[in-house]
């Protein structure tokens, strides 16, 4: 069986995946690169939680530096555009070219994520960088589909019985400015 690395965005969104493969017997682990996220005590609580989350189901977990400066860099000139455009793209490029390169370098086959898991997300844009990410970087991406199969329900379930911290917003400053207008 391979093993895998799994970039998680936040618990809230991780769980259902995490518990289903623990549950497995799956030999894998959790990355936590998301630079995107802003304010930074939003970051510092998301990264909390997804400790405590993988600390609960005994799955190995690494975080990787805070780069906020260079996420804006990565975004440059997409500041304006709506959820789910260029813009995001170019966010889950960045996150997941990183995760196969610590993939790569830290002994796992494969790598996949949970970006796509809110129903905010576009999965085939996730799935298309995600792809695109491991092909530059020489390692493969799965496009399992983390929404279906009842881990949509099981991810509610971890959520109410762990009371996970959960935010409305998926971490970027413009996500939130959205969010808060609506």
């Amino acid at each position: 069986m391979a093993k895998m690395l799994l970039l998680s965005c936040c618990a809230p969104c991780s769980c259902g995946v995490i518990k289903k493969l623990s549950r497995e017997g799956r030999d894998f682990a959790v990355l936590f690169y998301n630079p995107n996220i802003a304010p930074e005590d939003e970051y510092k609580k998301r990264l909390a939680e997804n400790k405590r989350l993988c600390d609960v189901f005994k799955v190995p977990f690494y975080d990787l530096e805070y780069q906020p400066a260079l996420w804006a860099e990565a975004i440059k000139g997409c500041e304006k555009d709506a959820e789910r455009g260029e813009r995001c793209f170019r966010c889950f490029l960045m996150r997941l070219r990183r995760a196969a390169v610590f993939a790569k370098h830290n002994g796992f086959d494969t790598f996949s994520s949970v970006l796509g898991v809110s129903r905010h997300k576009d999965m085939d844009q996730v799935n298309k960088a995600g792809l695109m990410a491991g092909e530059l970087e020489g390692i493969p991406y799965d496009t399992f589909n983390w929404r279906k199969g009842g881990l949509e329900e099981l991810r509610r379930a971890v959520n109410k019985e762990l009371t996970l911290y959960n935010q409305n917003y998926c971490g970027c400053p413009y996500s939130k400015r959205s969010k808060d207008i609506e």
